[in-house]
């Protein structure tokens, strides 16, 4: 890689982006109010991450095996991390605390993987490489399955918890 100014800026940059992600994703790391659009958002976002690239994966057993292993891994951490979690029913309403360290890993994963491949992509700019996509690389894929089965496994299980809380009042 030549080292040009404007490899330099992007040197230097490039930590100050990481911090300010991982400022950004510190700080949801917190008390949130429990709103159940938000929690099939998620379902159907990070559900969407993963059959997206499975349906285009079907032809690359190893990276679509890379996609599922790390979806299964970040199911497995999803539970671990409701485990975790912090529930309340207030009369303000209702308010969950997620594990920070937990939440912040594997947001962090996928954003460290994005960031590697920004880095591959501007490095091989002007000679004549075609960038790879997305689903060509098993660790990206791992890193998507990672991050999507536990951010989906959460919502799933925050939406599991408030259709309990409702139950509980109807019983009441």
């Amino acid at each position: 890689m030549e080292l040009t100014i404007t490899t330099l800026a992007l040197l230097v940059l490039t930590p100050l982006l990481v911090w300010r992600i991982y400022r950004r994703i510190k700080d949801r790391m917190a008390r949130q109010r429990s709103i159940v659009s938000r929690h099939y958002t998620g379902i159907l976002v990070f559900g969407a991450m993963i059959l997206v690239p499975a349906a285009q994966l079907l032809d690359n057993p190893y990276n679509l095996a890379a996609l599922l292993v790390g979806a299964a891994g970040g199911i497995g951490y999803g539970v671990w991390g409701l485990k975790l979690s912090r529930f309340e029913d207030t009369p303000q309403g209702y308010y969950f605390t997620p594990n920070a360290r937990l939440g912040i890993v594997m947001a962090m994963i996928f954003v460290a993987r994005i960031l590697y491949i920004g880095v591959e992509i501007y490095s091989n700019q002007g000679k004549g490489v075609t960038p790879e996509r997305l689903t060509d690389s098993p660790l990206t894929m791992l890193c998507v399955g990672l991050t999507a089965g536990y951010f989906g496994c959460y919502s799933a299980g925050l939406l599991r918890w408030r259709r309990r809380m409702r139950k509980e009042i109807d019983m009441v």
